[in-house]
């Protein structure tokens, strides 16, 4: 048996920091083998550069997953490139930078990482359903662990069950919210909605109230401030069988 630990995104400098002091004793304590990270706003105001991404890794995770703001920076063209990223896959194919999916190498056993994007109240990307069909079809280990990077909690719950007994993980992420339905789906496949965030908990989603609570007064536009207060890190540890790719245990974790 082993075990992946999946940690929500992680937002702005703040949640780097508190990344970076947190997550080795917690892959200690939980005997934690493969770290999936979504780092998709880990850059100061949103977006990833190189600096978060290598902070991140530095950290000890082994794939950065991303989602609607993941080309938000220009110098995340170049970072694409790096074995370690992940671009939701449902981008159109023929401009797009970067990879839909990796596979980790374990040794006696590998793992893939995919990262879709939902389209429901999100941007017009590929059908993530039509896309996921077609990478399942090119992949052969039974370790699949998919970030599902969506809004509405409906098309993440229609994608867990897509994929339940064809996938080892469904994580949702991108509300950053965690959501209490962890389970196993068909004896088989973790699930959550969503994993939640890492960074500022007293905060709208990373970001200072007052800004916030003024765009919802007055509806004109504000600067986003990331919020100055302590942090949190939530995330998910997934137990599953390498041999068969399926997950006999899924437990949510929150560390302040």
């Amino acid at each position: 048996m082993k075990k992946l630990l999946f940690i929500g995104d992680v937002v702005g400098k703040a949640g780097c920091e508190f990344l970076s002091a947190k997550l080795s004793s917690i892959k200690h304590e939980n005997n934690i083998d493969i770290t999936v990270v979504n780092g998709e706003n880990s850059a100061q105001g949103n977006g990833i550069t190189r600096s978060s991404a290598e902070m991140i890794i530095r950290a000890g995770a082994d794939i950065i997953t991303t989602g609607n703001h993941a080309f938000r920076r220009k110098e995340a063209l170049e970072l694409f490139d790096e074995e370690y990223m992940v671009r939701p896959a449902n981008y159109p194919e023929g401009g797009c930078v970067g990879s839909g999916y990796r596979i980790l190498d374990m040794g006696a056993y590998s793992v893939a990482v995919i990262n879709m994007m939902g389209t429901a109240l999100m941007d017009p990307l590929d059908n993530p359903f039509t896309k996921i069909d077609e990478i399942l079809s090119k992949i052969d280990t039974p370790n699949i662990f998919v970030d599902f990077h969506a809004e509405a909690t409906s098309e993440k719950k229609a994608m867990g069950h897509y994929l339940t007994e064809r996938v080892s993980g469904v994580f949702g992420t991108h509300t950053h919210v965690q959501t209490a339905d962890e389970c196993i789906l068909g004896g088989h496949t973790a699930y959550i909605t969503d994993v939640g965030m890492t960074g500022p908990e007293h905060s709208c989603l990373g970001v200072d109230f007052a800004s916030v609570i003024n765009m919802f007064r007055f509806r004109m536009p504000v600067r986003f401030i990331e919020a100055d207060a302590p942090c949190f890190l939530c995330g998910t540890i997934t137990e599953f069988d390498e041999k068969s790719g399926k997950s006999h245990k899924t437990e949510r974790i929150i560390i302040r």
